[in-house]
């Protein structure tokens, strides 16, 4: 094995293990995900090659490719007149927007949590934690701003 192979079936099994870890996705998922962002170019590759690389049943990895599609962690094309689909994983900006969209459904909580507790802050206990969630709220915020900036360059790069 080359020390070039060597280290892609590192780098897969390492991003295997941080969406089986952080992303809560089957142990198969993950390596499917690893996988594609590891191999892929922009091409991607077919569901006989996952199938073949993944070394599982296609019915494993059909489902799993499922999941991996409805989460909206990959997508697929196809060609004109070749029937195959080409799995790739989605674009940054997409999956950065997807980020978004849970900071700002946090963002729309904190604000309601922010203004129930502005209410009712009695004791020194609940104007702390008002004060603590106020913080948090600036985070969130701070975040969103961020996300935003880094989606409007990935576009930027991804749209050329």
């Amino acid at each position: 094995m080359s020390d070039l192979q060597k280290e892609k079936e590192e780098l897969i099994e390492m991003f295997g293990i941080h969406f089986e870890t952080h992303h809560n996705l089957s142990p198969l998922s993950s390596r499917i995900l690893g996988t594609l962002i590891v191999s892929c170019s922009k091409t991607g590759l077919t569901f006989e090659e996952l199938v073949s690389v993944i070394g599982a049943s296609k019915s494993s990895v059909s489902t799993n490719l499922n999941l991996l599609l409805k989460l909206g962690k990959i997508e697929y094309y196809t060609v004109h007149g070749d029937r195959k689909k080409y799995f790739r994983p989605s674009s940054f900006g997409k999956r950065m927007q997807t980020y978004l969209e849970i900071v700002q459904d946090e963002k729309k909580m904190v604000e309601r949590m922010v203004r129930f507790r502005s209410k009712c802050k009695t004791t020194v206990e609940e104007s702390t934690s008002l004060k603590k969630l106020e913080v948090y709220k600036e985070h969130v915020n701070d975040f969103e701003v961020f996300l935003n900036n880094t989606i409007q360059k990935l576009d930027k790069i991804e749209n050329n």
